[in-house]
């Protein structure tokens, strides 16, 4: 199945390894900060190579099954790092999605039920860690992304 919509939402993106982390959560939640995180971590070999895809704003597309993230074009390769306001850095066209995680979780739990770590997103079923305000997404998405 291929569908040639794409969908702007308001959420950023990076690429680790083969696939893309799509951060979701409202204005102020961290966002950009976990995207950064995640870059810094990929530089550390923490994670493989880990590259911006979007920041702030993202477009989604259904292609063979499997959802495609990729950032608008008046924002490539920009990133708000709070205190220094917007940068520049390397950056990926897209990336296949492989994770989700939702900043500001309501249903985030200390031991998540199965079905509070899956979302359906554009119709397909995704990964997902939910995350509650006041805790630190970067080693709940290192953990995901380095263990089984």
């Amino acid at each position: 199945m291929t569908t040639n919509d794409s969908a702007s939402i308001h959420a950023s993106a990076v690429l680790a390894g083969r696939h893309a982390v799509l951060i979701r959560g409202p204005s102020g939640s961290g966002k950009s900060r976990l995207a950064f995180d995640l870059i810094l971590a990929g530089r550390a070999g923490h994670l493989p190579a880990t590259t911006l895809i979007g920041d702030d704003r993202v477009r989604l597309t259904v292609r063979d099954s499997e959802l495609l993230v990729r950032g608008v074009d008046e924002l490539a390769g920009k990133i708000e790092i709070r205190g220094l306001g917007i940068r520049t850095v390397g950056f990926a066209a897209e990336g296949t999605v492989g994770l989700v995680v939702d900043l500001n979780a309501t249903d985030a739990e200390r031991l998540p039920p199965p079905q509070a770590l899956k979302t359906i997103v554009s119709g397909l079923e995704l990964p997902r860690i939910p995350v509650a305000v006041g805790h630190a997404p970067l080693p709940l998405v290192l953990a995901f992304l380095t263990t089984t």
